[in-house]
């Protein structure tokens, strides 16, 4: 596949271009433990769902780095997570759902915190300078004008990369005009956005394990 790819390109399984991002996360892992790199902050011992009907994008990067968090077995102690960092100008997401699974060891159950927003494409959820720091991603995919083996300094699409992720010369990054995920289902650490507006928003809290995006 050539480093750069003019037009509309669609991918069944997007996770499956990210591999070259994955293996420079190794890296970034490597400097960060060295402390070579900055964390903004530690996220917490829970990853979490996500899934979405539709995800649009205006001003997409994609680049490997590494998020430090704490244990849930020992809250003292600090792990890394090799990530993918999607970033966007611009998003707007069309039936979104997040949702966190909580074991309760003192009653033997886990419980479920869902939260729903964008019901529709009359109201969506609409993000500014949004990261989200994914572990797994499952979706159809299409970009147009994308640019794939981006030296990471010398993308110009997206918002600039956060200053807990990588900044080493010739990090790998991948980056276009546009993207739009459908049926998109993935694992994320971390979500940050400059602002994040969440119309029809629905929050429910139970032991159901229905209540879980997928």
């Amino acid at each position: 596949m050539e480093s750069q790819v003019r037009g509309g390109t669609r991918w069944k399984r997007f996770a499956v271009v990210m591999v070259p991002s994955v293996a420079a996360a190794a890296c970034v892992g490597v400097g960060l433990a060295q402390g070579a790199l900055a964390a903004s902050f530690s996220v917490s011992g829970q990853s979490f769902k996500v899934s979405a009907e539709h995800l649009h994008g205006d001003g997409f990067a994609q680049y490997g780095g590494i998020d430090t968090g704490y244990t849930t077995t020992d809250g003292d102690k600090k792990t890394v997570h090799p990530v993918a960092i999607s970033s966007f100008d611009k998003a707007s997401i069309t039936k979104m759902c997040q949702s966190v699974a909580t074991d309760i060891p003192l009653i033997g159950k886990t419980a479920y915190l869902r939260l729903d927003a964008g019901p529709s494409k009359d109201r969506q959820v609409e993000a500014t300078n949004l990261y989200i720091d994914v572990a797994q991603l499952d979706a159809d995919a299409e970009f147009r004008n994308i640019d794939i083996g981006v030296a990471l300094q010398d993308k110009t699409r997206g918002p600039a990369v956060k200053d807990k992720q990588s900044t080493m010369p010739g990090g790998f990054s991948q980056q276009a005009e546009t993207a739009d995920l459908y049926g998109v289902k993935q694992t994320a650490w971390a979500t940050t956005a400059g602002t994040f507006k969440l119309s029809g928003l629905s929050m429910k809290l139970g032991f159901d394990k229905n209540l879980e995006c997928y």
